[in-house]
């Protein structure tokens, strides 16, 4: 029974850890809700909007790229246009204290 509390627990954290961004590209930013988990290299999630064009661009980015009019942001889901829900780590915290409660 406890091995299967520490398989439900990795695997908790395996798909907590990965970033998860709002990938588009889009003339309005409030429709971009596609997500994306982005690869393990990228640890920002980005918005670009270019002046004089009505278009915005929504995705995955690393620290070093965050320059001039890219604005990037940490955290899942940040570059969004709506607030997010509970973070990630209040979700691995209530898990683990159920896991730990009934096994």
């Amino acid at each position: 029974m406890k091995t299967c509390g520490v398989l439900v627990l990795f695997m908790t954290l395996s798909t907590a850890c990965a970033l998860r961004c709002y990938t588009c590209t889009a003339t309005d930013p409030k429709s971009c809700t596609d997500t994306k988990s982005c690869p393990v290299i990228f640890n920002r999630c980005f918005s670009l909007k270019v002046d004089g064009y009505d278009m915005v661009t929504k995705g995955c980015q690393t620290s070093i790229a965050c320059v001039g009019a890219v604005s990037c942001c940490e955290g899942d889901l940040c570059n969004g246009a709506f607030p997010t829900g509970p973070s990630v780590l209040l979700l691995l915290l209530v898990s683990s204290a159920i896991i730990a409660l009934f096994l």
